[in-house]
């Protein structure tokens, strides 16, 4: 399990995913439902993306999403 701090950090995340399943962006903009722009500003960090469209890439990736407090052990 990874922290995520930041934009770039899902960014990272999202990129690193997609490459070890061996992905292009296009592939992934048309299974997520998004275009190539949007999947590449992802990657890149930007910090103003439509969450929706961010869970939606999130699961095509197979990744589940969690919240705790800080201090709470998940």
């Amino acid at each position: 399990m990874e922290k995520i701090f930041d934009a770039v950090d899902i960014g990272s995340l999202i990129k690193k995913k997609r490459k070890e399943l061996g992905m292009t962006q296009a592939q992934l903009a048309d299974m997520s439902g998004n275009g190539v722009r949007f999947i590449s500003e992802l990657e890149n960090g930007k910090s103003t993306m439509e969450v929706g469209k961010v869970l939606d890439t999130l699961h095509v990736l197979g990744f589940d999403l969690f919240a705790s407090a800080r201090g709470d052990s998940l």
